[in-house]
């Protein structure tokens, strides 16, 4: 196997397989044994996450959403509607004008929330990266396969090339016998 994968590195990438790099190796190895590379790096990853990692993500997710949205402002706009017009009113306000209750519930999620929203960010760089480089070995492995066929056809035309240089010499041949018969007979 050694042997084999020396050959194709050489051949290939023009250098000991030895000092390939490993994504190289990876590709090597797959040409060697002729098995396709590409998989779903997405779902591999997927697969590994531990709960509050997933858990991160859906807080993120829900955190960006316009349903988020949409309910943060209805329970603001309720929270000022109450406690500015209804329940002053009543004298029973809890959170008067400047809000200092609302101000501080809105800290306290914002400063829960960054850092979810970004460990869910890495995450996706770190996925993203994954996908870069499977699709950089996805894209080697096409490339020489390619180059590879180019060989092949280059070869198989060679070869045909001098296939008809030999048949149109034979027949050339064949020409100067028929037209040398047909001249010495009256």
């Amino acid at each position: 196997m050694n042997e084999k994968m020396d050959q194709i590195s050489e051949r290939h990438f023009r250098t000991k397989y030895d000092r390939l790099g490993e994504r190289e190796k990876h590709v090597a190895h797959h040409l060697a044994e002729r098995t396709p590379i590409s998989r779903n790096v997405g779902k591999d990853l997927s697969e590994q996450m531990t709960f509050g990692e997933k858990m991160a993500d859906k807080v993120a997710s829900f955190g960006g959403s316009w349903v988020f949205i949409s309910i943060f402002a209805i329970i603001m706009v309720t929270w000022i509607v109450l406690n500015s017009f209804v329940l002053i009113r009543l004298g029973k306000s809890f959170d008067p004008f400047p809000y200092i209750l609302l101000n501080l519930f809105l800290s306290m999620l914002a400063a829960i929330q960054a850092p979810i929203i970004l460990m869910s960010q890495n995450r996706q760089a770190s996925k993203d990266r994954a996908g870069a480089e499977h699709d950089y070995e996805v894209n080697l492995k096409a490339e020489i396969e390619i180059l590879t066929l180019h060989e092949k056809i280059d070869s198989l035309r060679e070869k045909q090339w001098s296939e008809l240089l030999s048949l149109q010499q034979e027949q050339l041949r064949l020409l100067s016998l028929l037209t040398e018969t047909l001249t010495k007979s009256p």
